[in-house]
């Protein structure tokens, strides 16, 4: 509305004279009807205009950010590291819902018994023809003055959760990355992996990949490493040219990034069904069951420095590793084993039951207090998490008390806004994963949204978005609001068009945004500021206040700019009447996709074509609810309250439902709990995204395989994503068949 028209409409009513004189039945009348005539006009003022526009709620929202409010927040969540499971992180759910309660938000912390892994001995030692035993300390170790020197006690002793319990002495192999491709690389150069200890650096996979990989590969044991060439910056192997954290941002040679080698999501002892709180009874697998799980790794495992990794390489025979198997400037010769070095890991874990605990605040909605809009991130930390997860902790706190101040001013969402704090994440993703398969079916009718952020920040370098392709343009648009922290001059969507893509998909299994997305279909977004590649100190010791003060964000500017965006996009989402989706682009999405799938199959004996038919027809239905949109809008004043209001929820129950028809009941092949035909993980990288994974995996096999069954299968999987592409559109159509 114009600045003159807004005027307009906020000058006083002048009623008529009432005066009786000549003609005072008449002018009664009038004036009667005058009246109907006002209220009429009122009552539709109050329907359309009334309440103060979403819009002055908004840019209010954007000028409230508190750089002091998030770094207080961060200090206060990271004084102690806080894995799920200790006291210390069930103090980080009191503080969280403490924050959400002080802001009068209802709150409630739900509870769940799962299955958490810590370690109760490790040891790990070297063994040279010739030489003494060499003994690792495995231990990741402070500096003069560091200020969190007596906390960093408390931290778990560096381990991968749920390893195999065991002890091995064997030769060992380097397995560079450790993925498929340098194992076969292994078995061309005829170097055994079989009954060996596969040697691999952190880098290209997650570690449980590499486990698995491992283990497949016969290795009876595994050593994962963080090469100084990785994370310890430019030139980390030669002595005197590189300082380390606390001087700089990267990684300490004695810096250790641990994990989890679950293959899966949830607890592991309820697959595909909710956990219960403890004392409560439900069903669990056995140990016996567990242990036998292709999606436990089966073999001892251990995390270990740079320091302990080169030591390692230095004391290896065998060929010489390829360049790019290689380490950084200084680094010693790395060769492939196997041997002459032994190396003697023993590894005993404690599997056991405990109780995380997940915290809410609701806002409930005005309008649709049964449409959900869910914002979450994790809470739970390896150490003291300052980057990972709690810097989107703090952010999303900074969200909340914005929040609280809007509904002072007279603010109240559209829908129903919930916020998440997620326990048990770094384990599995258990914590949010337990919480929609026991609320699946609630969800999948009422969620329009879930907005996720892990990290908030990394440090320097502009926004990174990943989303389903439906929330892109509300993404753009809400990127242009907000100004780039690093360079004013800009905005975030500035900054963000540089990236390639500027957005990216959410689909492999990398946090809290999985249960929604790939098991219940719930679009999607996941967000950071900064680039990964930046943050050395990962799952380590040093992720602490010191670095992210130092290097992650010492004004605190860019988690109040992340915020700032997360936040806008999840109130549009809760405020605007019609949904702000948009599927064209999720169509033309995947038209490019089935293109780069079709690549990958040259010749290909199977047919795509039922897969472009019904892309096709995505297309024809994405245009035809866009343009019922744009066509409700100029009937908007034309029509009847109650007539306008069925169709607003008409086309929005459309666009909220049209992505769980990419589900299937079923799941991909093999991973019955991926069920998202679109989006998910690649079953070579939990962490891998890719579109048609089904299709894509099958490629892969029948490429390998050359057989009529393996084709056969190939057209099965690329039928039965044509079929979740045709589901989606007729839901967007909105007719029966």
């Amino acid at each position: 509305m114009s600045r003159r028209g807004k005027q307009e409409w906020q000058q006083p009513l002048l009623l008529p004279d009432t005066t009786p004189a000549g003609g005072g039945a008449t002018r009664r009348r009038r004036f009667v009807a005058f009246l109907v005539l006002a209220a009429a006009l009122v009552a539709s003022y109050h329907h359309f205009l009334a309440p103060a526009p979403a819009s002055r709620y908004h840019a209010l929202f954007l000028s409230l950010g508190s750089n002091a409010t998030a770094a207080a927040h961060l200090r206060a969540l990271t004084l102690r590291p806080h894995v799920a499971g200790t006291e210390a992180n069930a103090l980080a759910a009191e503080y969280v819902r403490a924050a959400f309660s002080s802001l009068s938000f209802p709150t409630r912390v739900t509870p769940y018994s799962v299955l958490l892994s810590y370690p109760v001995h490790r040891s790990l030692s070297l063994t040279v023809p010739g030489r003494a035993a060499a003994n690792f300390a495995l231990v990741q170790e402070t500096y003069p003055g560091d200020p969190y020197g007596e906390a960093a006690a408390e931290v778990i002793p560096t381990y991968f959760a749920y390893s195999g319990s065991g002890s091995v002495a064997a030769e060992v192999v380097y397995a560079n990355y450790g993925n498929t491709k340098d194992y076969a690389y292994l078995a061309s150069r005829g170097v055994n992996v079989a009954g060996k200890v596969a040697l691999v650096r952190y880098g290209n996979l997650h570690c449980e990949d590499m486990v698995r990989n491992a283990r497949a590969a016969g290795a009876a044991a595994a050593i994962v490493y963080t090469d100084a060439k990785d994370y310890g910056g430019a030139g980390a192997g030669a002595k005197g040219k590189l300082k380390w954290f606390p001087d700089t941002l990267w990684l300490p040679p004695t810096g250790v990034q641990v994990g989890t080698l679950y293959y899966g999501n949830g607890d592991p002892t309820t697959p595909l069904w909710p956990s219960c709180a403890a004392g409560q009874d439900c069903e669990r697998l056995s140990r016996e069951e567990l242990e036998g799980s292709d999606a436990m790794p089966g073999i001892p495992a251990l995390p270990v420095s740079a320091r302990d990794g080169e030591t390692i390489l230095k004391a290896m025979g065998g060929d010489v590793a390829p360049t790019e198997w290689q380490g950084g400037e200084g680094a010693p010769m790395y060769r492939l084993g196997p041997g002459p070095a032994v190396l003697n890991l023993t590894y005993i874990g404690n599997d056991t039951l405990a109780t995380i605990e997940n915290v809410f605040a609701v806002i409930e909605g005005k309008e649709e207090p049964d449409r959900y809009v869910i914002i979450g991130n994790h809470r739970d930390a390896w150490t003291f998490g300052a980057v990972d997860p709690n810097s989107g902790t703090a952010a999303m706190l900074e969200i909340a008390e914005r929040l609280s101040k809007l509904e002072k001013k007279g603010w109240r969402p559209r829908r129903t806004i919930i916020l998440c704090s997620w326990d048990a994440e770094e384990f599995a993703l258990i914590g949010s994963t337990e919480w929609v398969e026991d609320n699946m079916d609630m969800l999948a009718s009422r969620a329009v949204a879930y907005l996720n952020v892990d990290i908030s920040v990394f440090g320097p370098g502009g926004l990174s978005p990943r989303a389903t392709p439906q929330l892109d343009q509300l993404i753009k648009e809400a990127s242009r609001m907000v100004q780039d922290p690093d360079d004013p001059s800009q905005t975030l969507y500035d900054t963000m068009i540089l990236h390639h893509p500027p957005i990216e998909r959410v689909a492999g299994a990398g946090t809290d945004f999985a249960a929604f997305l790939q098991h219940i279909g719930v679009p999607s977004l996941d967000m950071s500021y900064g680039s990964i590649g930046e943050y050395p100190v990962y799952h380590s010791l040093y992720d602490d206040y010191v670095w992210m003060e130092k290097f992650g964000d010492p004004l605190f500017h860019r988690h109040v700019a992340l915020a700032s965006v997360w936040g806008l996009i999840a109130l549009r989402l809760a405020d605007e009447e019609i949904l702000p989706f948009n599927y064209i682009s999720y169509a033309s999405e995947l038209e490019n996709c089935t293109k780069v799938v079709e690549g990958g199959c040259p010749r290909c004996p199977a047919s795509f074509v039922p897969l472009r038919k019904s892309i096709n027809h995505l297309k024809k239905a994405a245009n035809k609810i866009h343009q019922e949109k744009m066509m409700l809008h100029a009937e908007k004043w034309g029509l009847k309250r109650e007539e306008y209001t069925v169709k607003v929820r008409d086309i929005n129950d459309r666009l909220m439902m049209a992505e769980r028809a990419f589900i299937n009941r079923e799941g991909l092949t093999g991973r019955p709990w991926y069920k998202h035909m679109i989006y998910a993980s690649s079953d070579q990288d939990d962490w891998g995204t890719k579109a048609f994974p089904g299709i894509v995996s099958a490629v892969d096999k029948a490429n390998k395989l050359n057989t009529a069954e393996s084709w056969r299968v190939l057209q099965h999987e690329i039928y039965r994503a044509a079929r979740a592409v045709s589901k989606a559109s007729a839901v967007l159509d909105g007719r029966l068949t």
